[in-house]
Parts: structure tokens; C-alpha cells; sequence
């Protein structure tokens, strides 16, 4: 099925990101089937969802007009908070607490268009949990055709010279491990004809002040796509997106800031910030029959920003 033929009524997998800038992982997985009709990270209200209130993952019509998925985005990482006496207790924030009941809004309001959707939070850092968001899909709809990572974290501004070690593992294991974990559950249930979408950045090519890391462990899934594409093929394709600078939650704490929003824009060809219908049309064509010829590539979805190692 063409990416032009996704429309609201497609059901599909979906992830919500909660008002956090430092986030992990969590998602939903769900069945895609069509009529005939992630900062970063991305979707659109028609075709994907919108991040923050909707869906993420499109899944183009496939044999039977159904396609299944699996979607990675991200959540507020647990928290430890002080017990009387000093002791300390794992203890989940409310932002942490509310992401079920972000998931289940979400399930229900698409369940109310007519979209088959099972909801599933996952922290990206627990292999139990990534397993049991695969198992959540495969038990639901026996196999899963398109798998989109956007796992995420940021947790600091310091320079790369400056960080602790406890922070560069963080960056590592989310930004890039998480991938290839969360694959190596998927893979076993992957169809011929299946899609991985792995979300990297324009900070991949252009580490900016304050993202210098994490622009790096992005660069990292540049190299990562090449490599599975490889390995994956010819039964899976595995492309890449690199979204620019998306005035997301994720990214608030850039775009919201008027000089920096000017500072950014200045660099873009097409002189205005990204949009997360912008990215969702990317990856909905890279899910389709459309890109049925593509693989081991990324999309620069930044507006004509400087993108060449």
C-alpha cells in the first residue's frame, strides 16, 4: 500500500511522550489496518498521530490489508525519592505514574475512530519490559511488520570532557542500545516485506552546544542502519530518519527559547522549524510499498540544514 493511502482510520501503534525534556522509553503496540485510503521524533494527526496526544508508528496495508508493529518512543525515567530516616525507596513520580493512563486515553480515543490499538508502557532500559512489549504485539496479532525506534534520552548540557561516566552510559544505552536490544526481540517476528525505521538527528551531522553526546550517539544509528540494513536484507529493509529541530516537548527547553528558536531557524534553508507532520510523512512513506526499493538509507527531514559528515 502507498503512503498516500494511510488515513485516520488506519489502526496502528502508538506512543505518548509526557512533558518531560530527560526521557527513557515507553510505547504502545497495536494492529495496522488500512482502507483505501520524536526534538525529534515525529508524527502526524492524519497520518501518525501527534506526539504528545497521539500516534507515531504508520503501517501501510499489506497482505490481508493488515499490517502490525511495534513502536519505541520515550517516558520519564523512575525516580528515587528520600523515606523518613534517610532510607530510600524506588518511588514513581506523577508524570511516571500517569504514563498508563496517558497510554489508555489514547487507546480509547482511537478505539473511538474505529482503530484496533492495544496499549503497552515499556521502560526501554528493562529487558523484561521490552519483551513483554514485543510479546504484547505477537500475542495480539502474531507477527509485527513495521518497527520504528525513537528511544531518547538527554539528560545534560555538559560538554563531552565534563561528563560522568554514569551519564555517558545513559546516553549510550538509550540513544543506541536500546535499538539494537529492542531488535533482537523483534527480529524472530519479523515478516518478509517487514520495515525497521530507526529515528537519529540532525545533530548526527552537526553536534550542537549542549548536545554534543547525544548528537554523537546519533551519529552512531547512522552507522547502525547501514550495518542492519546489511544483515536484516533482503526480508527487512532498515532505513533511517534524521529529523531537525521540531518545537516537540523533547526539544522545549530549545525551541521555546525565542533567541535560540532564531539561532536555529537562521541556519535553515527553509527558514522555519520542523513540524511533526513534517516527519511522520517520512516515515510513512518509508513503512509503505512505496520505499519498497529502499533500504540502508537516511532521510534528512531539517528544512536544507548542513547534513554531510
Amino acid at each position: 500500500m502507498p503512503a498516500s493511502a494511510l488515513l485516520p482510520s488506519t489502526a496502528g501503534l502508538f506512543s505518548l511522550h509526557p512533558p518531560q525534556i530527560e526521557t527513557n522509553f515507553h510505547s504502545c503496540a497495536g494492529n495496522y489496518r488500512t482502507s483505501s485510503s520524536d526534538s525529534e521524533g515525529a508524527t502526524s494527526n492524519s497520518k501518525l498521530g501527534r506526539r504528545g496526544d497521539g500516534g507515531q508508528v504508520p503501517a501501510p496495508g499489506g497482505e490481508g490489508g493488515r499490517r502490525d508493529g511495534v513502536h519505541a518512543g520515550d517516558r520519564p525515567r523512575h525516580r528515587r525519592a528520600p523515606r523518613p530516616g534517610g532510607r530510600r525507596r524506588r518511588h514513581l513520580l506523577p508524570e511516571a505514574v500517569g504514563l498508563q493512563k496517558n497510554v489508555d486515553e489514547a487507546v480509547e480515543r482511537l478505539k473511538a475512530k474505529g482503530i484496533t490499538v492495544v496499549g503497552a508502557v515499556c521502560h526501554v532500559s528493562d529487558a523484561q519490559q521490552r519483551k513483554g512489549l514485543i510479546d504484547t504485539a505477537v500475542k495480539n496479532f502474531g507477527h509485527i511488520d513495521i518497527l520504528v525506534s525513537n528511544a531518547a534520552a538527554n539528560p545534560t548540557v555538559d560538554g563531552i570532557l565534563e561528563m560522568k561516566e554514569a551519564v555517558l552510559d545513559k546516553l549510550w544505552d538509550i540513544n543506541v542500545k536500546a535499538s539494537i536490544l529492542l531488535l533482537q526481540d523483534a527480529a524472530p517476528h519479523l515478516r518478509k516485506g517487514s520495515s525497521v525505521i530507526i529515528i537519529s538527528s540532525i545533530t548526527g551531522y552537526n553536534p550542537e552546544q549542549g548536545l554534543a553526546m547525544y548528537g554523537v550517539t546519533k551519529t552512531a544509528l547512522l552507522g547502525l542502519t547501514k550495518a542492519l540494513a546489511a544483515e536484516m536484507g533482503p526480508n527487512t529493509r532498515v532505513n533511517c530518519i534524521a529529523p531537525g529541530f521540531v518545537p516537540t516537548r523533547f526539544a522545549s527547553f530549545l525551541t521555546t527559547n525565542e533567541t535560540i528558536r532564531k539561532e536555529l531557524t537562521d541556519k535553515i534553508t527553509l527558514n522555519r522549524l520542523g513540524s511533526v507532520e513534517d516527519m511522520a510523512a517520512a516515515a510513512a512513506f518509508l513503512a509503505s510499498d512505496d520505499a519498497s526499493f529502499i533500504t540502508a538509507e537516511t532521510i534528512v527531514v531539517a528544512g536544507g540544514m548542513q547534513s554531510r559528515l
